[in-house]
């Protein structure tokens, strides 16, 4: 009998024994559905769920929320408006796993959307953070815990000689923005179609109808003049790249270096070589934002896996231990400019908080373990190619890769290799497969448009759960 069938043979024993905990195990490839029985089926074992798939609290919740909240979230793509039906209202997090308040249990693959890369609520960085609130939840001063976190990324990053710490990615983004442009006297900016530098006005540009045109605002109440410096590239294509270059004025190439907002999109070989290069020779900044792939694809970023070196990176999630933080660093003489040093002015009241260091620190003080990132890589891929196993064998055009701890796959034929080439996906087909897969305990990215991200804590139980529920899921769709 296969390990899934096993799995899922002791798990409808300890449902029917009473023992939920024990019934939510890991192996369950269907933490999300009360088990009470098991049936063979084309030669292997699926569970029979005695009793429905229940969220009526989460429905209550979210329904008041809308009251008090625009759309009843902090955060858009919270709402599920991607994938149809409303959200599940989360209770706790632990390890690999999420509990709604109805008490459903989920695998999860989003991970606080990447901070919680060792785990959610890791029992070393809970304490570690404990400890460090009994001296005060917030200074306002420096403290020495800003130093350490700081050595340690500084010794990490290749291209962060000093680091400034803000409260998030968006905001270590509009500092990095600001920086580019104080530096090298211009204000031109070329980002890529797809890439997101959060919500700061400079960064809310779509692409038009050409592969590189000027950036238009992209949400109602951005004035056109602070989109008019920012111009829009494809990703993947360095000739577009040049075409904008040429124009002069131009101070930054600013772009994830393995994309994960259009879904996940990593560079083409020479792809980043050839922005450096550009770069070089247009004397125009390289910046890498790594917020989603800082400490996520190696311990050194993005940077350090594909060996090409930015001059300014922008970092977050993972720095904080899932605790509110971002990062901005670079060249000595580039963040020299950074007030008080300079006379770039960026502040923040929180920033530097002794909580989120701590976080930070002990974060990655457990990736530097031996094994880390090799396990990551491990059940990352075998993960991602058993989705992909699944829907072809179902005879769905599907395409996808991961590098470390984050993935995604398009429901496309693919290649995909640009934000152009992810907007061929099926996204109806997309939200009926994240439905699906929630209602079999699987909670991802509720979004075709996301990478996910796996952690630490996730097992081969949990990864060989998720492929069986993912091979029911592909051939009902």
């Amino acid at each position: 009998m296969q390990a899934t069938a096993l799995s899922c043979v002791l798990a409808a024993f300890l449902a029917l024994s009473g023992s939920e905990t024990e019934a939510f195990s890991a192996g369950s490839a269907f933490a999300g559905v009360r088990a009470r029985g098991a049936r063979a089926t084309n030669g292997r074992m699926s569970m029979v769920a005695a009793t429905k798939y229940n969220t009526a609290k989460s429905e209550a919740i979210f329904t008041e929320a809308k009251d008090l909240m625009p759309g009843g979230v902090s955060s858009p793509v919270r709402a599920f408006k991607s994938v149809g039906g409303n959200p599940i209202v989360f209770d706790k997090v632990k390890g690999a796993y999420s509990w709604d308040v109805d008490g459903n249990k989920y695998i999860d693959y989003v991970g606080s959307w990447g901070p919680a890369i060792v785990g959610h609520a890791h029992d070393e960085v809970l304490d570690a953070v404990k400890a460090t609130m009994d001296k005060g939840t917030s200074f306002g001063a420096p403290c020495a815990l800003e130093n350490e976190l700081a050595k340690k990324v500084i010794e990490a990053v290749p291209s962060v000689e000093m680091v400034r710490f803000t409260n998030s990615g968006t905001e270590a983004c509009m500092g990095m923005l600001r920086l580019v442009r104080a530096f090298t006297g211009k204000e031109k900016i070329i980002k890529f179609n797809g890439c997101y530098h959060g919500h700061a006005d400079g960064f809310l540009v779509q692409a038009g109808s050409g592969i590189a045109t000027l950036g238009l605002p992209d949400s109602p109440g951005v004035p056109q003049g602070a989109t008019a410096g920012t111009l829009v590239a494809k990703y993947n294509d360095l000739a577009s790249v040049e075409e904008l270059l040429k124009t002069g004025g131009v101070a930054a190439v600013v772009l994830e270096p393995v994309v994960g907002n259009s879904g996940f999109i990593p560079p083409q070989p020479g792809f980043l070589q050839g922005l450096r290069d550009l770069t070089n020779q247009y004397d125009a900044l390289l910046v890498f934002d790594e917020v989603m792939t800082g400490f996520r694809i190696a311990y050194g970023c993005a940077q350090a896996h594909f060996g090409v070196t930015p001059d300014v990176t922008t970092l977050g999630k993972v720095i904080g231990g899932g605790l509110p933080v971002g990062a901005y660093g670079g060249r000595r003489d580039i963040m020299e400019m950074v007030a008080p040093a300079g006379p770039m002015y960026q502040a923040g009241t929180l920033s530097g908080n002794p909580l989120a260091m701590m976080a930070g620190i002990k974060t990655m003080e457990i990736l530097q373990r031996p094994g880390s990132y090799e396990h990551l890589d491990k059940v990352t891929s075998k993960l991602i190619k058993g989705i992909l196993s699944a829907g072809a064998d179902a005879g769905h055009d599907v395409c996808g890769g991961s590098i470390s701890g984050m993935f995604g796959f398009f429901f496309a034929k693919g290649p995909v290799y640009s934000f152009e080439d992810a907007q061929t996906s099926d996204l109806a087909k997309f939200g009926r497969w994240h439905r699906a897969m929630l209602e079999k305990g699987v909670y991802l990215a509720p979004s075709q448009y996301e990478a996910g991200f796996t952690s630490l804590a996730h097992t081969e139980a949990d990864i060989d759960a998720t492929i069986a529920a993912a091979k029911d899921v592909m051939s009902s769709l």
